[in-house]
């Protein structure tokens, strides 16, 4: 997140004067290691960050965030890796940007990330800017999120019947062993501790009949290269939906898992969801930073946790193109229903009791504060659902794969549409298999856009109506053909067709209208979320 925020901090700075002081400092031990009686792992008295506890003139200027949460001590248990987990030896060194991590195996070959809690965003920066003042001001800003937060998610995703890990805090102490040359970046920190869901090493009898876990990548080269897979699309909604609640608005596709399920010649993938550095986020609650997350600012997207949700915008700009992948099926009914189901599962009581997941001192400072907004936001969930389904049925993106489809259109009389896709398999001897269907309402939806991508793909479209909806088509690189038998009333052209000129065969009639091109960009397609 850190690279949006220079412009208005850089603004900041100069309203308020240069910050001096160095922020990269280690976490304070307040007390020593010591064995509890009856305690499974020794214990210590630490803080997470005690450098973001800062006067009030400082957060007048960058916000009050979660500063004392940040400096609260907790009694966290010392790092055993001898003991934990049956024993965990280091791996492979990991981690983006910001954050210092390393992959831990158990016994069995079972993967498990060790995860600082706070934040490094120096490498963010620009080599020639990373020992400036901005390095500071970036690093402040991690005060706005909660430290501990994701042992409560891991605590609400079991009562949401969501699948998550589930994160154990731990202190690293000055004189670790057996992490081999990383040590040095590791000692004397606070660490999340969690299972990673990686391989099929990783799954357990809490995945069902899964056959593998995939991260984003692996599964979108399969969705878009071989027929038959494909995501749970209300599944997926409903893991949206409690993003919203819990207020994690940095979901993108680097942001999923997914637990692969084979039935009948289908592969489906289901929503793991990880990372949740961003729920509870509390951002807007300086001057700069509230300048900086208006809707007309750069950073609007960065929203703060608040007991009402009144726009969903800010949560969806980061994940838009893996929603756009994997909600273009979801009707307004399946998004109210998932909406319904996670408030049966959320009553008080489940809330009041994950929140206590928080370390004891952290829940005297925030624990009932998130509860009681995690209630009103639950209770907007069915709102919150509709304007979800009200973004993405705007403009809806049907792509087919590398190989061969059917796309068919029927444009009905009161101007609803009604998209097909039918995967053609490579014998002639079987019948096309229904991948894909869904009705769309001239008021919710202005376009559909459908990609044929590679193979040889035929797009049909049928029917008369009063009104309609545009419909845009991209045949791929393959030769593909087109057959627009569709009218609707008024002058405008409804059918729009883009590919090369080689590249597609056209019968059209009165909606159509074709635009051919030298140029072999036009049949570029984002399945990475580049």
């Amino acid at each position: 997140m850190h690279k949006y925020l220079l412009s208005f901090f850089v603004a900041g700075l100069l309203m308020m004067g240069c910050a001096k002081k160095n922020y990269f400092q280690e976490t304070a031990l307040v007390g020593d290691v010591v064995t509890q009686p009856g305690a499974k792992w020794d214990s210590a008295l630490v803080v997470a960050g005690k450098q973001y506890d800062k006067g009030w003139w400082h957060r007048l200027w960058w916000g009050t965030h979660y500063r004392k949460v940040w400096a609260q001590p907790v009694t966290l248990p010392v790092l055993d890796l001898d003991n934990m987990y049956g024993g965990l030896k280091a791996d492979e060194r990991g981690g983006g940007f910001q954050t210092t991590s390393l992959t831990l195996l158990d016994k069995e070959g079972k993967k498990f990330a060790l995860r600082s809690v706070d934040k490094n965003p120096t490498e963010v920066l620009p080599p020639g800017l990373r020992k400036t003042f901005l390095t500071n001001i970036l690093r402040d800003q991690t005060s706005a999120g909660l430290p501990y937060g994701a042992a409560v998610v891991s605590a609400l995703s079991i009562k949401a019947k969501i699948p998550h890990s589930h994160p154990r805090y731990v202190y690293i102490p000055k004189g670790v062993k057996g992490l081999g040359e990383n040590t040095p970046d590791f000692r004397d920190r606070v660490f999340l501790l969690e299972e990673k869901f990686d391989g099929e090493e990783s799954l357990t009898q809490y995945f069902g009949k899964a056959k593998d876990l995939v991260d984003s990548e692996d599964f979108l080269e399969k969705r878009f290269t071989e027929h038959g897979h494909l995501p749970d699309q209300k599944a997926f909604a409903k893991a949206r939906l409690f993003d919203v609640l819990i207020g994690d608005w940095d979901r993108h596709q680097g942001q999923w898992q997914w637990a692969v399920y084979e039935k009948e010649g289908k592969t489906t993938y289901a929503p793991v969801p990880k990372d949740r550095d961003q729920a509870f986020f509390k951002f807007n609650d300086g001057i700069v930073p509230w300048l900086a997350s208006r809707s007309w600012a750069p950073l609007s997207k960065m929203k703060t946790f608040k007991p009402t949700v009144n726009s969903v915008t800010g949560y969806l700009q980061n994940a838009h193109f893996i929603d756009n992948q994997c909600l273009n099926e979801v009707t307004l009914e399946q998004w109210q229903a998932q909406a319904q189901q996670l408030q049966n599962l959320l009553s008080d009581a489940d809330i009041d009791k994950a929140v206590t997941a928080f370390p004891k001192t952290v829940y005297t400072l925030t624990g009932q504060e998130i509860a009681a907004k995690l209630k009103t936001r639950r209770d907007q969930l069915p709102q919150i659902a509709q304007q979800l389904y009200a973004h993405y049925a705007q403009h809806v993106l049907v792509p087919g794969t590398d190989q061969e489809e059917k796309f068919v259109v029927e444009r009905l009389e009161d101007g609803r549409t009604n998209v097909k896709v039918y995967q053609v398999p490579a014998e002639d001897t079987k019948k096309p298999v229904l991948t894909y269907e869904r009705t769309f309402l001239p008021e919710e939806t202005k376009s559909i856009t459908l990609h044929g991508l590679g193979g040889k793909d035929e797009f049909t479209l049928i029917g008369k109506a009063n009104k309609g909806i545009l419909v845009n088509i991209y045949g791929g690189v393959a030769e593909d053909e087109v057959k627009d038998e569709s009218l609707v009333k008024g002058p405008s052209k409804k059918t729009r067709v883009y590919d090369t000129r080689i590249g597609i065969e056209v019968e059209g009639g009165k909606e159509t209208k074709v635009k051919k091109t030298r140029d072999v960009s036009i049949h570029a397609f984002d399945r990475e979320g580049l």
